[in-house]
């Protein structure tokens, strides 16, 4: 199907339901502890911290396939995107035109979601407030603009009529460490547990993994000085090395089922990495 973002949504049960914070305890119970099957591919969507970049920093998406076995990586992640751009770039519709059944789909949005799409210099890559059939008109474009879990979970619900799965994965998170302060413990971005809650929503096929806090706990570890020396450029970009250890965080994450059990943990690679 092509996603159209003007077609009537029905977000199943939980149309109006507000994004609960994250529990490291709350276990997914969606069936996603599949058997293993033989060569999927793993398609990743996503913004500049998954994506592939220029030196000096790159996106974890590109050391994801160090950590897997059984299965190839294909990193669609595109710099400057967020779930609605993804959507009306088509994207989401190219990804779901590749697939084949019992592939897995990545998906991590959230850095550039915010702010709203009201104004006249709306960016295009703003959601609409809200976490279910909340709609906005671009200030911009005039086009309807949805919210971020509509986007996510219209995608979610097509690759899985294709007989894919989809791990929807929180954001990573920026420096943690800036000033020498560790801010790993105030409350994560928004979008952290509006990812949960899309995961949710969809249901069967459709499980989350806490990126964000596996990424925290290991900065954590790791101490300001090291953090520091991960982003070159930024607060939000990564080095290669920096990117490498948020690709080891994520693998971890999947191994430790951090808010529920996905389809990747069948083809982690042994030993697995253990960053936090």
């Amino acid at each position: 199907m092509k996603f159209q973002p003007s077609a009537v949504f029905a977000i199943a049960a939980a149309t109006t339901a507000t994004a609960n914070p994250v529990n490291n305890n709350n276990n997914n119970n969606n069936n996603n502890n599949s058997p293993r099957q033989a060569n999927p591919t793993v398609y990743l969507a996503g913004d500049s911290t998954m994506a592939r970049t220029n030196s000096p920093h790159n996106g974890w998406g590109e050391y994801l396939s160090k950590y897997l076995t059984g299965a190839s990586v294909v990193n669609k992640a595109i710099s400057g995107r967020s779930a609605r751009s993804f959507t009306n770039e088509g994207r989401f519709t190219e990804i779901e035109r590749a697939l084949k059944a019992n592939d897995i789909v990545v998906i991590s949005f959230g850095h550039n979601d915010g702010s709203s799409p009201n104004s006249a210099n709306d960016n295009g890559r703003s959601a609409c407030p809200g976490t279910g059939n909340e709609v906005c008109k671009s200030g911009k474009t005039g086009e309807t603009v949805y919210t971020y879990n509509y986007y996510l979970q219209q995608a979610t619900r097509s690759f899985i009529n294709k007989g894919a799965k989809v791990v929807l994965s929180s954001q990573t998170p920026k420096n943690l460490w800036q000033n020498n302060k560790y801010s790993g413990n105030d409350a994560p971005p928004r979008f952290v547990g509006y990812a949960q809650q899309a995961a949710k929503n969809v249901g069967n096929g459709a499980s989350f993994v806490d990126h964000y806090t596996a990424v925290a706990k290991m900065y954590l570890r790791l101490g300001a000085s090291k953090v520091n020396s991960l982003y070159p450029v930024d607060y939000t970009h990564t080095s290669p090395e920096g990117a490498d250890l948020i690709a080891q965080a994520f693998a971890q994450a999947i191994s430790r089922d951090l808010n529920g059990t996905t389809p990747l943990k069948a083809y982690l690679k042994q030993p697995v990495p253990n960053v936090f």
